[in-house]
């Protein structure tokens, strides 16, 4: 497959951008009938062309004109590299400024320079003076080309120096999730809805579904610089014609996601790429991707700040954030720090996050502190924020774990443990329900996964392998096993049970301490008659009646009852249809 890239124009409304893209490919950028009626640029264009290297480039070519900011800020958040242009005859202007204030807040690293009107001024002032002004951005040190759009002279220069920035632009990530920043929807007869945008990462095919807000789409087809392609990767200029949905149902700004492969979120922590000299107003406008809203703002300290914005929106952590003011024509870049931030409630919990997203690194390490901080998240989640999995991070189920939290969970429960059974001393241990409060888990199965001998899991309780009944308790269970030892039917009536000082709560801690056998409510035995019970009745003939049992058992009715319902219910005698029974 023919690579293919995509950059934006940037630059004063009349220096040429649109001529000069034309030059470049051919094809006319500009999109409405106003536009080419008053010669410039409102909307976003698009054009593309085959360099000499056999390389696709496709052109989003973006207005120059400062009311039409909004619309240049849409066309630029998906694009790793830049044209800039400034006539030779105009020069560096106000609206030059702003669109590279632009480039250098959204962190832009990678852009042409190309003075045009190089047939009406000397343009050599001009080159030197852009470039200088550049090499104070993010851009750095940007090479120039002079060139006359009207007459041909410097377009073959342009497109060899586009080659060359091109060749050098990182590859992108074709295995990352989708996340389409959509820029243009509208109808097509006999297709359905159509969106473009730039696809900056991941890869999309006619058949794959897509989240767009909450509810699934499917894309019915992919096209690609104008031609119909089963798979379109990154970087690329796609159209989808998608399945399910109403144009009217699309905005520019709506994304097209992977499914469960981003969180959507309306609060989120940042770091700006510079500390503002000014105080920050109350309320912003963030862009990203073809995206604006508008976002209520606190600052934390330096330059962490806290966003809340309008309406949610799929981010994640390494996101690059544009943050205007209109009130005042400047622009900040903001890296998203966290998409799920800790609420901040008490006197000095904005310092203390700011000093948190300080000393937070990025990548893994950064994962690692994270995660350190959260202790435990859902797997699906903590990729979802945009974060890999830290080395020596736990799985447990679909959780994730910080290192080293499962052995502090062990070390700890042997305490929870023997609390509880201080305050409850009949029970064998606290309910694994009980250890996850206890511990602030979100999920029994982290308990259960933290428990580590001497501890076990018994009954749905977390117990300790040296957990016997209450002195007195075991006394009266001793007296009472003693008589079954000697007459192991012989079922201790309630009043006998009571006068042992065994009441109900007794006899259950004892029953679950394994040292008597529950048969029925009242009915208790000594552990094993199970045997002792199927080798009496195999000493009589078969099938036998419940009479017969009850007296090869020496028992009262009472007590055969519901000794031989036990014993169908565990498999060791089976009733026939006369009432009569056998062992199986």
């Amino acid at each position: 497959m023919t690579r293919m890239d995509v950059i934006a124009t940037a630059g004063h409304v009349d220096h040429g951008k649109s001529t000069l893209v034309r030059a470049l490919t051919g094809m006319e950028p500009d999109r409405w009938e106003e536009e080419r009626r008053r010669g410039l640029t409102i909307d976003l264009g698009f054009a593309w062309t085959t360099l000499p290297s056999g390389r696709r480039l496709a052109v989003v070519d973006v207005p120059g004109h400062e009311r039409f900011v909004g619309n240049m800020l849409a066309g630029v958040g998906s694009v790793p590299a830049a044209l800039v242009v400034v006539a030779a005859d105009d020069g560096w202007s106000a609206q030059t400024a702003e669109h590279v204030a632009v480039l250098d807040a959204l962190g832009v690293r990678h852009a042409l320079l190309a003075v045009t009107k190089a047939d009406v001024a000397d343009p050599a002032p001009v080159l030197a003076d852009v470039t200088a002004r550049l090499a104070a951005t993010s851009m750095g040190s940007v090479p120039g080309v002079a060139v006359s759009a009207l007459t041909g002279t410097g377009v073959p220069e342009v497109a060899a120096a586009l080659e060359a920035l091109l060749a050098a632009l990182p590859a992108p990530d074709r295995d990352a999730p989708v996340r389409l920043w959509i820029d243009r929807a509208f109808p097509i007869a006999g297709a359905g809805t159509v969106v473009t945008g730039t696809l900056a990462a991941g890869a999309v095919s006619a058949g794959d579904r897509l989240l767009l807000g909450d509810r699934e789409v499917r894309v019915r087809g992919v096209h690609s610089l104008g031609e119909p392609v089963e798979r379109a990767r990154a970087t690329a200029r796609v159209a989808l014609n998608l399945r399910g949905i109403a144009v009217e149902e699309l905005a520019r700004g709506d994304a097209l996601l992977t499914p469960g492969a981003f969180r959507s979120t309306e609060v989120v922590d940042v770091s700006l790429a510079t500390e503002p000299e000014d105080r920050l107003p109350a309320e912003l406008v963030v862009h990203v991707g073809s995206a604006a809203l508008a976002a209520r703002v606190r600052p934390l300290e330096g330059t962490a700040v806290r966003l809340r914005l309008s309406a949610s929106l799929p981010l994640r952590v390494g996101d690059r954030l544009l943050l205007r003011d209109p009130g005042a024509r400047r622009v900040l870049g903001a890296d998203v720090r966290d998409v799920a931030p800790p609420e901040l409630r008490r006197r000095g919990s904005a310092r203390q996050r700011a000093t948190e997203l300080a000393v937070q690194p990025a990548g893994p390490a950064g994962a690692a502190v994270d995660l350190a901080r959260r202790r435990v998240v859902r797997a699906a989640d903590f990729a979802a924020m945009g974060w890999p999995v830290p080395p020596g991070a736990e799985r447990v189920g679909p959780w994730l774990l910080a290192p080293g939290l499962l052995d502090e969970l062990a070390a700890a429960l042997p305490a929870v443990v023997a609390a509880h059974r201080a305050a409850h001393p009949l029970e064998a241990g606290p309910p694994v329900a009980v250890v996850r409060r206890e511990l602030d888990l979100p999920d029994d199965e982290l308990v259960r996964a933290a428990v580590r001998p001497p501890l076990s899991l018994r009954d749905g309780r977390v117990t300790a392998a040296s957990a016997g009944l209450p002195p007195a308790v075991q006394r009266a269970v001793d007296a009472i096993r003693a008589r079954l030892a000697e007459d192991p039917f012989a079922a201790p009536d309630a009043e006998q049970l009571a006068a042992a000082g065994l009441g109900t709560r007794e006899l259950a801690a004892a029953v679950r301490a394994g040292q008597l056998e529950r048969i029925a409510d009242g009915v208790v035995l000594a552990p094993g008659v199970e045997d002792d019970a199927r080798d009496r009745l195999a000493r009589i003939p078969a099938p036998f009646t419940l009479s017969q049992a009850r007296t090869a058992w020496g028992t009262s009715r009472r007590v055969a009852v519901p000794l031989m319902e036990w014993l169908d219910a565990r498999g060791v005698t089976e009733r026939l249809p006369d009432a009569t029974r056998r062992l199986r």
